[in-house]
């Protein structure tokens, strides 16, 4: 059908590779004005719409279906989480920094996606070893990681934000302890992709909810460093000091964090590390309740009102990766 007919509610085939556009997926169902706008920007004239999925032309409750017409989460085969793109395209020595950065933007998203729709154990160690690959790619190419700071999404889900939070903390994790024998950078960075994954534990009513949130709700999704150390204890991945990350990722300088209220040093260097990279994100996506702040803005925010929140020498040197 034309794309100019598409409603909200409808379950679309965008005619292309998943790489020739801004979305996750080729497939999915329509859920805002938003993403037809940006259907009709990538230049397509028609796409196809399945109506075994989603509304169809004739349905006038079309655009009420957003919420209903979910999709099930999907069971994934471990040894299909990880995009086989991926590794083509860190053997590719011909792709260009551009080039390689989307797709392993692209790879990152469809990993996180895959592991929070079905996180059982066997999909988080295929996880991990997609994340290590990744983490290779930050580490040994420059021109590659810096392309990758330049290209994160906007647009805030949990595994968009779960990729921009890995990909930020491990290029700041470079910048800091590169070459230290001290840190496991493959650890370390499952535990930064991983960080939210106890939000698998969480009612998506209210962490999707597009309001504020009641008190109980607010105390329902602090729980959710406590569900991602549990799950990852449950599964036994990860080192203990990267379990404590996903843990400690929301905790904040002047003890005023949760889910423990730590303050000072009593907080790893880990979650410190994830904290900054978790504000950063937070306040440069697109939220129900207002609109993301630029670069500029979101740091100058950081340093002026919520100082407290960080170790000052970890937060001025998190700000020179953006210099």
């Amino acid at each position: 059908m034309s794309v100019k007919d598409l409603q909200i509610g409808m379950y679309v085939i965008l005619p292309a590779s998943w790489f020739k556009h801004p979305f996750l997926t080729g497939k999915f169902i329509v859920k805002s004005q938003e993403q037809i706008d940006r259907i009709r920007e990538c230049g397509f004239d028609e796409v196809i719409i399945d109506t075994a999925k989603g509304a169809a032309p004739s349905d006038p409750e079309s655009k009420s279906h957003s919420d209903t017409l979910m999709i099930p989460p999907q069971k994934w085969d471990p040894e299909k989480l990880v995009p086989a793109e991926l590794k083509e395209a860190i053997r590719n020595k011909s792709l260009t920094p551009e080039k390689k950065s989307q797709i392993v933007y692209q790879s990152s998203l469809q990993i996180m996606k895959r592991l929070l729709e079905d996180p059982k154990v066997e999909n988080i160690k295929a996880a991990k070893q997609g994340i290590a690959e990744i983490v290779d790619v930050i580490l040994a190419d420059d021109a590659t990681s810096y392309r990758l700071l330049k290209i994160t999404a906007h647009d805030f889900s949990t595994y968009t934000h779960s990729v921009n939070v890995g990909v930020l903390s491990v290029l700041f994790a470079k910048a800091l302890i590169k070459g230290s024998d001290a840190h496991d950078m493959h650890e370390l960075g499952a535990g930064l992709f991983l960080h939210d994954i106890g939000k698998v534990r969480i009612d998506p009513s209210i962490l999707n909810k597009p309001g504020l949130l009641t008190e109980e709700e607010r105390h329902i999704i602090r729980e959710h460093p406590r569900h991602g150390y549990d799950i990852l204890s449950e599964t036994s991945q990860l080192t203990e000091e990267c379990k404590i990350l996903v843990m400690q990722h929301h905790e904040k300088e002047n003890g005023n964090g949760y889910p423990y209220g730590l303050k000072g040093e009593d907080i790893h260097l880990y979650g410190r590390i994830c904290r900054l990279a978790d504000v950063y994100d937070s306040l440069t996506s697109d939220r129900a309740y207002r609109q993301r702040l630029n670069t500029f803005d979101a740091l100058k925010l950081m340093k002026e009102e919520l100082q407290d929140n960080f170790h000052k020498g970890l937060f001025d040197k998190f700000v020179l990766l953006f210099s």
